[in-house]
């Protein structure tokens, strides 16, 4: 999955895509950083780190 993320970030963030194709690529970032935040979750003590 790391090595999509650099690739699936300038779809997102570049100049030189479609608007469409920037928004799901949005979107699957955002898809992404929910189930890593959900990840962590399930292994962080109450009190932080």
């Amino acid at each position: 999955m790391n090595e999509g993320l650099p690739r699936l970030w300038a779809a997102a963030y570049g100049s030189h895509t479609g608007r469409p194709r920037r928004c799901a690529a949005r979107a699957a970032l955002r898809v992404l950083r929910f189930v890593r935040a959900l990840a962590l979750a399930d292994h962080t003590p109450p009190a932080g780190y």
